[in-house]
């Protein structure tokens, strides 16, 4: 199903490469005590699908850390898990105990402390990923929507697949679509130059 899904949205010339996917946890004890309806296998499915589908696709996410009762293990399942899709960018945050919901009155509630420590630990995991998505994106000519100047005369726009491209240029390009080729990166964008 996911597969024929992917292809027919391959179709449509004008859709962007990128797919943001919440994902919320990479373990199945804690996506089923979070009451959600997929597991890590099906979402691993889909990105498979999506990636064959859409050449040099970005998948985002959202990743929950210290869900009610979630042990190091499954934490560390969850770790692994993102560290196994590879995702291009991350946003990476902590359970919050809400007072009505279901989750509120679980037992095993974390502490903040390792709430925080594995917030970190998670957010060094994507960024590696991350880093790993821009480095690969080097060598390629992408065509980018600029937006805004970020410092005197270098430009930042988005590419199809929504990485961060900065490139310099003695005149105005914002609002304009250019192909840029992908020469470099640092840790919040690709550079390169217009064509």
């Amino acid at each position: 199903v996911y597969d024929v899904f992917c292809e027919r949205l391959a179709g449509f010339a004008n859709l962007a490469r990128h797919f943001h996917l919440s994902m919320q946890s990479g373990c199945d004890t804690v996506l089923w005590r979070m009451n959600r309806h997929y597991t890590a296998d099906e979402y691993r499915t889909i990105v498979r699908n999506l990636r064959a589908a859409f050449e040099n696709a970005a998948i985002t996410t959202d990743i929950m850390v210290g869900f009610a009762g979630e042990t190091d293990e499954e934490f560390a399942e969850s770790l692994a898990f993102a560290e196994e899709i590879a995702f291009a960018k991350v946003h990476v945050f902590a359970y919050s105990r809400r007072p009505g919901t279901r989750a509120y009155d679980m037992g095993d509630q974390l502490t903040n402390a390792v709430k925080e420590a594995r917030s970190h630990e998670m957010i060094r995991v994507t960024t590696a990923t991350q880093q790993a998505f821009f480095k690969a994106q080097i060598g390629r000519t992408e065509e980018v929507l600029f937006e805004r100047e970020i410092q005197k005369g270098v430009w930042e726009g988005y590419s199809m697949n929504y990485t961060p491209v900065a490139v310099a240029s003695g005149t105005s390009l914002a609002g304009e679509i250019r192909s840029v080729r992908i020469e470099s990166c640092t840790d919040t964008h690709c550079m390169g130059a217009v064509l």
